[in-house]
């Protein structure tokens, strides 16, 4: 078991103070045969992160104290420690005795990486051979999550698009350097809590891939279930698919499959379904469209009541594809604004848009190419529309990009 102590303790047991408890002859000088100090050192790269054993083989010593040349100190003749980050050390021992005080010429201990595995290289994104951060989200294609018998044959499998947006944006983060699993639950399906703890990866274990160990007690990858030991296969891997695999108590499996997470590209899945969705103007809540600049949304106007909007407007349809085109239907009529406004013939249409990063506040941002298409209301000012917020049922859209104070609409969206 590892102890570290501080340096200043360390530099206490070993310093001529100690020898105070020492037999001395009648002259004051400390009696017995000086230290020889001299250890050996077991570095155990089955897993990581790499745990190096030292074992003091030092003679007329009673005490030993451990530089391991990562800024770290520790005590014992024999002790364990453990490094999570690749490179040589300069390792030193230091040990006091009846006849004093002896020290080791500093060690080099050569600790590996595991970036030259390929399931931790794709876990973590090595780069340029070191270790680094990766984050990753369910998949929202069929087969995200499979139940398995203990043959791995498919008892049951998620269809394309079917994760609840709860679930959809989990983020599941590995970093490479300091062997830190994070999870990030956002939305919460239930009692799921983010968190973090440490890790382990055993190359070779599980399968040629090698094998992910949680520590924690309640920690999951995926599914919430209660994988034994939280310890997963990794089934495949590269830069964009992480598949694991988990053994339940009864001898069943949980096969989970994770991508990098994006989070532009996890606001358009769920703005368009995967596919296609439709959206309408959210009537059941106040406050619906409000009108306002940058920095106070409703300067203007402050919003309705529920069910304010006319029913020509609130019958409203906007369509999203994955293939970049956005579809108005009026269905009877257009609600134009105005002072006052009125229904009017309808102005359904389609136009192309172009999807990406939000420029300013907001997830996402989408810009329509023909101009008079709007979401909401005409008047909106500009044909550039930002995703403030958006779940699998709910979405908040912000038309106008606020520049030089410029007007900006809120609108509220409910999916068809």
């Amino acid at each position: 078991m590892k102890t570290t102590w501080n340096k200043a303790v360390t530099a206490l047991l070993i310093s001529p103070l100690l020898f105070t408890a020492c037999d001395k002859n009648e002259d004051g000088q400390l009696e017995g045969p000086l230290p020889a100090a001299s250890f050996t050192s077991t570095v155990n790269s089955t897993q990581f992160p790499v745990t190096v054993t030292f074992t003091s083989t030092s003679e007329n010593d009673f005490v030993s104290g451990w530089e391991f040349g990562d800024g770290t100190v520790g005590s014992g003749s024999s002790v364990t420690h453990t490094y999570n980050t690749p490179g040589t050390y300069k390792v030193r021992l230091n040990v006091s005795g009846r006849g004093g005080f002896a020290a080791t010429p500093q060690a080099d201990v050569v600790v590996p990486t595991a970036c030259g595995n390929t399931g931790f290289s794709a876990l973590v994104a090595c780069n340029g051979g070191a270790p680094a951060v990766r984050v990753w989200t369910l998949s929202n294609a069929a087969g995200a999550i499979k139940r398995l018998d203990a043959s791995n044959n498919v008892t049951s499998s998620s269809a394309a698009n079917a994760l609840a947006s709860c679930q959809a944006d989990d983020q599941f983060s590995f970093s490479g350097s300091s062997f830190t699993y994070t999870y990030t639950a956002n939305n919460a399906c239930g009692t799921e809590a983010s968190g973090s703890s440490g890790f382990v990866y055993k190359p070779g274990s599980g399968g040629s891939l090698g094998q992910i160990v949680l520590g924690g007690t309640s920690t999951f990858i995926g599914e919430n279930v209660a994988v034994p030991n939280r310890t997963y296969d990794i089934i495949e891997a590269s830069n964009t698919i992480l598949r694991l695999r988990g053994t339940l108590a009864n001898g069943t499996k949980t096969e989970v499959t994770l991508v990098p997470f994006d989070a532009v590209t996890r606001v358009k899945q769920l703005l368009t379904g995967g596919t296609q969705k439709t959206w309408m103007l959210d009537n059941a809540v106040e406050k619906t469209i409000t009108v306002g600049t940058e920095s106070n949304p409703t300067e203007y106007y402050g919003g309705g009541s529920v069910g304010a909007l006319p029913a020509c407007q609130a019958d409203d349809e906007f369509t999203f594809s994955a293939a970049d085109i956005f579809t108005y239907n009026a269905k009877d009529e257009t609600f134009v604004a105005g002072s006052p406004g009125s229904c009017q013939t309808a102005r359904s249409g389609t136009s192309a848009y172009t999807f990406g990063p939000a420029d300013g506040a907001g997830l996402a941002q989408l810009v329509f190419a023909k101009a008079g298409t709007f979401i909401g209301i005409t008047d909106a000012p500009d044909l550039t529309y930002r995703i403030l917020s958006i779940t699998d049922k709910n979405m908040v859209i912000r038309a106008g990009t606020g520049k030089n104070k410029g007007t900006v609409f809120d609108i509220k969206l409910i999916a068809k």
